[in-house]
């Protein structure tokens, strides 16, 4: 069994062409298609956070409304800039989005990709010490939110308080309970693969990493999964952790999908996401269902991870992105032994 949810980047653009043309649009459909894919069976609503584009931004009020929206179906990011994000704060708006929907957060946290604007981090406030990268900062954020999510006090309590407080040192309110062990970091590499294994946050992995062998994306994403699961046992963790892959998989089963998706990309693309990493960037999927599970069968990252995330395109409406959701549920994934 694999959990099957959806990635979307929440694109918008005023062209005739797209149905998500304004910030407006993309947030209002991004609910409704979370509320469809639980509809349909779907397990998990994912989103991606971006800063000074036309993209979704500004997670926790839109996994707030999911949540209120929905009752079964996880709600989750992928992933979150810790570069840009004050972890304190960001403690009381996970928590509250969190304890809206019942606890089905899945936070995905990262050090993030390069962005549209060079440094943005230092317009939100926010500059690496001395001696760090802003790689390093970004890892360090998401360190203080990890250790603050364990709920310990550490704040020195008014001796005049405008309401009584509880005995000892204050911690950060509303804490959620159990959503520690909800946080997933997207790792680029098998360095930070490791890292956040040792630190025990599960493991999201995209269609992007750093080529670090040359072979195939799937089968270094699947190492990568690998060292993952090593270094987490080692580290002694207690409970299992859980792993998420992200593809492009498309099944051609009428003729819009097939114009489209039916001239898709067949192989994996090789790029520098800065002036010093090459990266190599997996291919998608879309073929008839049944050459479709031929070609997925194949490919070992899937295989290794528990969740699959299939990524959307937003801008081509609710109606067609559910019923790309619904085609992969249908025609896909019981043949596959997903479901």
């Amino acid at each position: 069994m694999k959990k099957i949810g959806f990635l979307s980047f929440g694109h918008w653009t005023p062209s005739p062409q797209s149905q998500a043309r304004s910030a407006a649009d993309v947030l209002l459909q991004s609910i409704d298609l979370a509320v469809a894919a639980e509809e349909l069976g779907a397990d998990g609503a994912y989103f991606r956070v971006h800063h000074f584009a036309r993209q979704l931004a500004s997670p926790f009020p839109l996994l707030a409304a999911v949540g209120a929206k929905t009752s079964r179906i996880e709600i989750g990011t992928a992933v979150i800039d810790m570069r840009y994000e004050n972890p304190l704060y960001m403690i009381e708006d996970a928590g509250a989005a969190d304890l809206i929907a019942r606890g089905r957060l899945q936070l995905g946290i990262s050090r993030g990709s390069p962005e549209q604007v060079i440094d943005g981090w230092r317009y939100f406030g926010y500059q690496p010490g001395e001696g760090e990268t802003d790689a390093d900062m970004g890892r360090r954020h998401a360190e203080i939110f990890l250790d603050m999510l364990r709920g310990q006090g550490f704040a020195q309590p008014n001796p005049r308080p405008m309401f009584p407080n509880p005995p000892g040192m204050l911690r950060l309110e509303p804490l959620s309970e159990g959503l520690r062990e909800r946080i997933w970091w997207g790792a680029g590499s098998n360095a930070t693969a490791v890292w956040a294994a040792k630190l025990g946050m599960n493991l999201q992995s995209s269609t992007l990493k750093s080529d670090e062998t040359g072979e195939a994306f799937h089968i270094q994403q699947a190492a990568q999964i690998r060292a993952y699961r090593a270094a987490w046992k080692d580290a002694g963790h207690t409970r299992e952790p859980r792993v998420s892959v992200s593809r492009s998989i498309f099944a051609l089963v009428d003729d819009r999908d097939r114009a489209y998706f039916g001239n898709g990309q067949e192989e994996d693309q090789i790029g520098f996401i800065d002036e010093r990493t090459r990266a190599i960037f997996g291919r998608g999927y879309a073929a008839e269902p049944d050459k479709l599970i031929e070609q997925l069968k194949t490919d070992e990252a899937i295989a290794e991870a528990d969740t699959l995330l299939l990524t959307v395109p937003n801008q081509l409406g609710v109606a067609y992105n559910a019923h790309v959701i619904e085609s992969i549920l249908t025609h896909v994934a019981p043949a596959m032994g997903w479901r």
